[in-house]
């Protein structure tokens, strides 16, 4: 395989002088002197040279490169910036070496647990080796293209979108944070490498259940939490009501026996984990009424 190879051009000032001469003595010959057949022939030569070297420049702008090719054989690239000479008889091919942004629409994929998801990725991408994204490609743009979805498909099939029985056991899509987005970049950069294509950032952009299973998700999303919450008030209430009958003991307030001590705790959990406020009943008799 052919590497990349950076070459040089002549400068394209002196051979604008060099233009200049040829057409100024082309035309020249054609209008001043006599109209000798000879004479003729070599303006007609000093115009032609004059176009043959017009032909050759060429401007290489910041970030830009051209592709050099003689009669299908590579010649080099041209990187540096500015004016240039080469060979008229070469075909050149610009190629940016700029950072370019591709923004993937959602995508509709089954993530490793086989649920319907919608996912985007933002993708920031360059031209590293212009040999292979001239001649290894067909079309090195669409070549990016396709394989960021290949490589979105693949990510989506190693990870599940969320777990909820345990964040922490996984990693997830959507919790999986540097690590899921380190994997896109590697998978991308090994789909790409064939094209001269370097990976500066890959990104999820766009990540969410597909819309024939949104609704249950909701739900269970909503039911985890709503059992979260209730666990986190259940732990609270009993240490509430351990404390209330350590400091009942220990201040010497009352004394309650067994019984007492089950209805007090009863109507402290009742009160404590209820979702609705609670109505209290004020008995004016006595503890045992």
């Amino acid at each position: 395989m052919e590497k990349e190879k950076v070459t040089s051009a002549s400068s394209g000032y002196i051979c604008i002088v060099v233009f200049l001469i040829f057409l100024a003595l082309g035309t020249c010959g054609l209008v001043f002197l006599n109209q000798s057949v000879w004479a003729i022939i070599a303006s007609l030569v000093m115009i032609v040279l004059a176009v043959f070297t017009a032909i050759g420049l060429i401007v290489i702008n910041p970030n830009e490169s051209a592709v050099l090719v003689l009669f299908g054989d590579y010649k080099g690239t041209l990187k540096d910036n500015g004016f240039f000479w080469v060979n008229p008889f070469y075909v050149r091919k610009k190629i940016s070496l700029r950072a370019r942004n591709l923004n993937r629409e959602p995508i509709k994929v089954n993530d490793k647990l086989g649920n319907p998801i919608m996912i985007g990725i933002v993708l920031v991408w360059k031209v590293e080796n212009t040999y292979k994204a001239a001649f290894e490609v067909d079309d090195f743009t669409h070549f990016v293209d396709v394989q960021s979805e290949a490589a979105t498909r693949k990510l989506a099939g190693h990870y599940a979108y969320d777990n909820f029985d345990d964040e922490q056991k996984d990693v997830t899509l959507r919790a999986g944070g540097e690590e899921v987005h380190q994997a896109l970049e590697r998978e991308l950069s090994e789909r790409l490498a064939m094209a001269g294509i370097k990976v500066l950032e890959a990104r999820i952009s766009y990540l969410a259940y597909a819309s024939e299973i949104a609704g249950a998700m909701l739900r269970r999303q909503q039911a985890t939490a709503v059992v979260a919450a209730r666990t986190k008030i259940v732990e609270g209430a009993v240490s509430m009501v351990e404390l209330a009958l350590d400091q009942l003991s220990k201040k010497h307030v009352v004394d309650l026996d067994e019984d007492k001590k089950a209805t007090m705790i009863s109507n402290l959990m009742v009160v404590l984990c209820s979702d609705k406020d609670t109505t209290p009943v004020v008995n004016t008799g006595t503890l045992h009424q």
